[in-house]
């Protein structure tokens, strides 16, 4: 007997299915039916989508305070080159 392949759905493809079903457009036997889903795998996608929407805010805030680190990081790197190369180009005496 032949095992049936299992079928993966792209973060894309759940993520427009659950806010098509939070949005009230289509009533959830309708999605399923129309994407051949099961209710419980939609609901499954709805409760991980509803319990991972505030970290969608926390990654910016994170992405920016670890963006201005390296930011501080490069102009220090900057400043002593800078003085390192001023002092490469004074003139040497003799």
């Amino acid at each position: 007997m032949a095992k049936r392949k299992r079928r993966n759905f792209t973060p894309e493809f759940k993520a427009a299915v659950v806010l098509e079903a939070l949005r009230g457009e289509s009533s959830q036997a309708e999605l399923c039916r129309r994407h051949n889903l099961s209710d419980d795998q939609l609901s499954k996608w709805k409760q991980q989508f509803l319990e991972n929407a505030a970290s969608l805010f926390a990654s910016n805030d994170k992405a920016s305070e670890d963006a201005a680190e390296r930011i501080a990081h490069l102009e220090q790197l900057v400043g002593r080159l800078t003085v390192a190369l001023d002092i490469e180009k004074k003139p040497q005496p003799g």
